[in-house]
């Protein structure tokens, strides 16, 4: 016996089945504990995601020591409708200030935030509008702690207001807003994914309980790889975002339940042909796990080429994907199989696959499908890519130059409303100054370069503390506008030309151009090798270069059309008006990604087909055989992925939109139309120079009739 073979059989043996079951039980009880503090672990500021070389960076460690890293200026703002503060708003406004720098959160003795500046009340030039900033410092909990502050300023700006509207904004506003965007929403995501998958398991099954087996073994795969990637935050230097914690439930419930159904696929064709369901599932692993462990390769192989990026964000991103689909195959290929013959038929209860009975997707709609697609497969492929070429068109209409604060969320928050508030009546940078460092004795012939910069409103006294000098340049633009960056590259060139100032500028505006500019190298640098990584192992995988090249091409076009359907659906129907500058690269890597994934599966049961049938003939098997369990997958994924809609962060319902659009469009037209007719038409030549090319026209000549009854078998 082979050791494929043996190996195959090793999870599933009337032993071994009991001692794997045991070994997972023992590893999730292990892990519980630290999978539930990954939370605690996360960094979603983001200025810890830019590239310790980015100008902003530098120019923060400098400025760390006139502002430390945990201060945060909350911006209050009150305003009447339509009407001028009055002298009694005023006198409020300046009560407020009074209390705002007495308050101090915190519980038995830690002080997890407190208030260590006040500046105004400041009256607008037109008298309709106050502001007063209030610096917050916070402690060991880091920016988290900012929500009960800010909550705490806002209550008292708003307490007897007669009709005195307030608003906090600034920088400690947006944090504490996205702060509540993130909590609980780890919970609230994990519940509509798995609802998700139990509805689409139920539909695809047609069995009440089937379903309960995939999603335990979804559970302890997240939880594990939850466990693994906390380690690795606290104590190997991983950075990990809301962001990627968010990804990462949506991406491990995916691909595990789509290796769930490649596998339950396969172990209910084998019980059709075993008495013994041991000998079924050691029969159908050793016929699934080498596609399985290739697709979720390449999957691991995508994610790890994002650290090669240069944001910190984008880079943790791939280790924390690639575990995540590592666990997952290793849970599904083990427990999931002895789970399945511990539990023995009666699951697929009432549609249990007997021995000896026929195999009904032979003769159901992919069958018939292949049958239409066979008749005319050139002008089908033909067709398919003009569409799909039409909808690439509509990248042009995607703006992937960042989100201002007013549209990184969902609906309007208080921080948004009181910055809009600002914006107004104020320069529109006051919230969020830039930050200009240098060396000490240079600081009056920087602030003098700096004030005649065109787009600065104005400029602070210099500071200096040692051999440093630090001053601030309100900007005219609004924060994270195009202008705004043309603002920040004018302020630097002017500040590098001062002799002898090394001067290096910072702030909000010029870290979110540091990091459009990075995620935009990223881009450059990450899709290629991407390409070219997933391009090679299926040049191993298949045995062949054109099938490798076909399958390569077709998602890239899928890709393209759907980041184009997915702009158009950002403008006319989501109202998202921005992407993130990651955007593309995320996009780009889960759909290219998931899109060899499904093609994978289809390619290597279409090489096994052929090489017992012939190229032709092996087609319309292998679309029959995996048509229906692959586009079950798909939909899994898109749906798990959509599952990022409910998230009231824009950046990850852009993700969730264009995956699912992605995973369908590869699912539905992709690979069941594209490649099917695109190998139909080629025949033996998709396999070119390999086995099955080389054993020459034997399949090629079968007429189309013949060989859509050929499945039918």
């Amino acid at each position: 016996m082979s050791a494929v073979h043996r190996l195959s059989g090793l999870p599933v043996g009337r032993l071994t089945k009991w001692l794997v079951v045991l070994f997972w039980i023992v590893v999730f009880l292990a892990t519980g504990s630290l999978s539930a503090k990954l939370a605690d672990a996360q960094k979603n500021d983001a200025s810890q995601w830019l590239p310790g070389n980015a100008e902003s960076a530098r120019a923060l460690q400098v400025a760390q020591r006139f502002h430390s890293r945990d201060t945060y200026p909350a911006l209050v703002v009150y305003k009447r409708d339509g009407t001028a503060v009055t002298a009694a708003d005023r006198a409020k406004a300046a009560a407020d200030a009074r209390r705002f720098a007495t308050l101090t959160e915190g519980a038995g003795g830690a002080v997890d935030s407190r208030v260590v500046g006040v500046a105004g009340p400041m009256p607008s030039k037109d008298g309709q509008v106050l502001e007063t900033v209030v610096q917050i410092k916070v402690g060991a909990k880091g920016w988290p702690a900012l929500g009960p502050m800010v909550d705490r300023l806002r209550a008292t700006a708003r307490a007897g207001g007669g009709g005195l509207q307030a608003h906090v904004a600034g920088q400690a506003g947006f944090q504490a807003d996205s702060s509540k965007a993130f909590t609980g929403l780890d919970s609230t995501l994990l519940g509509v994914t798995v609802l998700v998958v139990i509805a689409i398991l139920v539909l695809t099954y047609r069995s009440p309980i089937l379903w309960v087996l995939p999603l335990i073994g979804a559970f302890l795969s997240l939880n594990v790889a939850q466990a693994i990637i906390y380690g690795l935050a606290r104590h190997g230097g991983l950075t990990v975002s809301g962001e990627s914690s968010f990804v990462l439930i949506v991406l491990v419930f995916g691909v595990a339940t789509d290796y769930t159904l490649l596998i339950v696929s396969r172990y209910r064709e084998e019980l059709r042909r075993h008495a013994d369901r041991h000998a079924a599932m050691a029969a159908a692993l050793r016929r699934a796990s080498l596609s399985l462990a290739a697709s979720a390769g390449i999957v691991v192989l995508a994610m790890l080429c994002l650290t090669a990026a240069d944001l910190n964000s984008t880079r943790s991103l791939g280790p924390v994907a690639a575990i995540g689909v590592a666990v997952s195959l290793a849970v599904m290929l083990t427990f999931l199989p002895a789970l399945l013959v511990v539990f023995g038929r009666w699951m697929f209860w009432p549609a249990r696959p007997l021995a000896g009975s026929a195999e009904p997707d032979r003769a159901g709609l992919w069958a018939r499908a292949g049958g239409v697609i066979a008749a005319r497969p050139r002008a089908i492929w033909i067709g398919t890519v003009v569409v799909l070429g039409a909808l690439s068109f509509g990248v042009l209409g995607l703006n992937a130059n960042g989100f201002s604060g007013a549209n990184s969320f969902r609906g309007k928050p208080d921080s948004v409303v009181g910055q809009q508030v600002s914006d107004r009546h104020f320069p529109a940078g006051a919230g969020q100054p830039l930050q200009v460092v240098g060396r000490a004795g240079a600081g009056d012939a920087l602030a003098a370069a700096v004030s005649r910069t065109p787009g600065v409103a104005g400029v602070g006294a210099p500071r200096t503390s040692g051999d440093a000098v630090y001053l601030e340049a309100t900007l005219t633009a609004q924060p994270g506008s195009s202008a705004a960056y043309r603002t920040v590259d004018r302020v630097r060139s002017a500040a590098h030309a001062v002799p002898g100032a090394q001067a290096k500028v910072g702030g909000g505006d010029a870290v979110n151009l540091d990091v459009l500019r990075a995620s935009r190298h990223d881009r450059a640098v990450v899709i290629p090798l991407v390409t070219l990584g997933v391009l090679v192992l299926l040049l191993l995988v298949l045995r062949a270069v054109v099938a490798p090249l076909v399958l390569v091409g077709t998602v890239l076009l899928a890709f393209g059309a759907a980041l184009g359907l997915s702009a158009l659906v950002f403008d006319h129907l989501a109202g998202l008006p921005a992407a993130d500058p990651s955007f593309p690269l995320w996009a780009f890597v889960f759909m290219v990604a998931l899109g060899v994934d499904y093609n994978i599966f289809l390619a290597t049961r279409m090489r096994e087909e052929a090489l017992l049938h012939g190229p032709r003939p092996g087609v319309l098997r292998s679309l029959a055989a995996t048509g229906g369990v692959i586009t079950s997958a798909g939909v899994v994924v898109a749906g798990t992925f959509g599952a990022l809609g409910v998230l009231p962060l824009a950046f990850m319902a852009e993700i969730g939109i264009a995956v699912a659009l992605g995973v369908l469009l590869d699912t539905f037209v992709v690979r069941s139309v594209l490649v099917s007719a695109v190998a139909l038409d080629l025949g033996r030549w998709m396999w070119w120079p390999g086995e099955i090319f080389r054993r020459g026209e034997r399949a090629d000549e079968a007429a189309p009739a013949a060989e859509s009854a050929s499945v039918a078998d």
